[in-house]
């Protein structure tokens, strides 16, 4: 006999974390079909004697979580990994776009060049780098999920509600091994820019495993 449960997912902000939803419910054994729908964050499925710490279970181990809870966290998880690895990956081409062009301003134009190191206006310039990255990362973000089918102001509310901690946490990386290289001067020392990336990339990671893993809160 046919039955039909509801489940509140947490964590889907796009047709494609819908589809992965979708998918990994009906690969379950006695599920005959799922709509799932990011929009609301449900997931209606059809089954046949299929139990709900199954079927929740199934959700919580691709990084969603079900009735606000998510899988039990540990740090094992390749599929988490891979998709925080993804995310991280695109905030990191969002944060370095604003940050590295701000920086390589202050290297052509000179703007910067006779500042007194750690003064006021030292730290003013220094900030500035970050929020343009932020920005940038935003902007991205935003485009991303317009791409995945996310009407405008949607896809700009999640983009501003990811994790600023996260991006935060590569900007400042990224400045601070940049600023090694060039002894305190803001610009850019292009010898600097593959570390900045790895570092930028590297910072951040796990708290993204992290927080995808025990609370599915991902964009991609």
């Amino acid at each position: 006999m046919t039955e039909t449960i509801r489940l509140d997912v947490g964590g889907m902000t796009c047709d494609g974390c819908s589809n992965r939803v979708r998918n990994v419910l009906e690969g379950v054994r006695g599920v005959s079909s799922a709509e799932v729908s990011h929009l609301d964050g449900s997931a209606i499925i059809h089954h046949e004697d299929v139990s709900k710490d199954l079927l929740s279970g199934a959700i919580r181990s691709i990084g969603y979580s079900v009735d606000g809870e998510a899988e039990d966290f540990h740090w094992g998880d390749r599929s988490v990994w891979r998709r925080s690895a993804n995310n991280t990956k695109w905030c990191l081409v969002g944060c370095a776009a604003g940050e590295f062009g701000t920086l390589a301003y202050y290297s052509y134009s000179g703007i910067t060049a006779d500042l007194e190191l750690y003064s006021s206006k030292w730290y003013f310039f220094a900030i500035l780098p970050l929020i343009n990255g932020l920005a940038t990362s935003v902007m991205l973000e935003t485009f991303l999920l317009i791409r995945g089918q996310m009407d405008f102001r949607t896809a700009l509310s999640t983009a501003l509600g990811m994790s600023f901690i996260s991006m935060l946490m590569m900007e400042i990386s990224m400045e601070f091994t940049d600023l090694l290289f060039t002894k305190g001067e803001l610009g850019l020392n292009y010898a600097a820019v593959p570390l900045m990336l790895f570092v930028g990339f590297l910072t951040p990671w796990p708290y993204n495993y992290w927080r995808l893993k025990k609370y599915g809160m991902a964009c991609h």
